[in-house]
């Protein structure tokens, strides 16, 4: 398959691309104040939440243009809390370590929070979780996109926290959008085995026959149920975070990928990544039979994806922005 990676600004870049030229995508765009990718005007470090989530609103209307009308939308997206320096500066967003902010409330206020040469973020208070991923699911919904769906990406593995007044954070949020009611969505592609324990209760009650399944279920070939017997996926997702050893930020488990993938582009179908970052949407669509555009705004992030995907599959085609 053809994954091809577009150098810049996705702001710019998805205009180059034709409407409706793109089966699915899946992405997972700069968080919050978290990091500084060394260009001005970048995505992620705006002054507050709210102009985070009106630009992301506005590079996925670009996007909405791209994706088929049977298309749907894969957003992961983390969350921060409105406490101490982020980071990147004065940001929020790496949590609750780092040096406080300048002009904050003393101590059991509930005014706003400021930061050092800039305005206070109204509605924020000391340590309040910032909602980052349902503000912008939310301001989504309200420019028109379906949100069908809160998928949440829970992780064996997570970073360990220093805190004592609330549980350690081990899950992120993956939202399902689409275009239109109906779409593109290959259920059977990421359907689940069913455990013993459910196909016992389903035989006790009756529900399911173990020498033919359920009403005109295929046969297990073996007189019994067998292991061809599936349940719809659950929106809990459990996958282990994978580092990339070339990669000094967080990246894509290509584990959570694959069903975003499987279920939301037909095989020969095409998936875009708005922020291809290190390239593991590329990679796993390329493994799975579908074509990708990734846009990347960092050329050593390009040029990264470039040498992983390359590796992995002799048709990479690299097309320059």
């Amino acid at each position: 398959m053809t994954v091809r990676i577009l150098r810049g600004d996705c702001r710019e870049v998805l205009k180059t691309l034709a409407d409706e030229s793109v089966h699915c995508v899946v992405t997972s765009p700069p968080y919050w104040g978290l990091r500084d990718y060394g260009h001005e005007g970048q995505l992620g470090l705006e002054r507050t939440p709210y102009e985070y989530v009106e630009n992301l609103v506005a590079v996925f209307e670009d996007v909405r243009r791209v994706l088929r009308a049977d298309g749907t939308l894969w957003l992961n997206l983390g969350d921060c809390y409105a406490t101490g320096a982020g980071k990147v500066g004065a940001h929020p967003g790496g949590g609750e370590q780092g040096s406080k902010w300048a002009g904050r409330p003393a101590r059991g206020s509930t005014g706003p929070m400021t930061q050092p040469n800039r305005l206070p973020i109204e509605g924020l208070k000391p340590k309040d979780l910032v909602m980052i991923p349902a503000r912008v699911a939310l301001a989504l919904q309200a420019a028109g996109w379906w949100v069908r769906q809160d998928l949440i990406w829970a992780k064996p593995n997570p970073m360990p926290e220093s805190v004592r007044d609330r549980c350690t954070k081990a899950h992120e949020y993956l939202f399902l959008l689409s275009k239109s009611e109906r779409y593109y969505f290959d259920a059977e592609a990421i359907a689940e085995p069913v455990t013993e324990a459910t196909l016992k209760d389903r035989v006790d009650t009756g529900k399911v026959r173990p020498d033919r399944g359920f009403p005109g279920a295929p046969s297990a070939g073996n007189g019994r149920l067998g292991d061809k017997e599936t349940r719809n996926k659950r929106s809990v997702w459990t996958v282990t975070t994978q580092p990339f050893k070339e990669a000094h930020f967080a990246t894509f488990p290509p584990a959570l990928i694959e069903p975003c993938i499987l279920a939301g582009c037909p095989a020969g179908g095409v998936v875009l990544d708005p922020f291809g970052g290190a390239g593991t949407t590329g990679l796993v669509a390329d493994r799975l039979g579908r074509h990708a555009i990734l846009i990347e705004l960092n050329p050593s992030y390009a040029d990264m994806a470039q040498r992983r995907i390359s590796g992995d599959s002799p048709l990479f085609a690299e097309v320059a922005a």
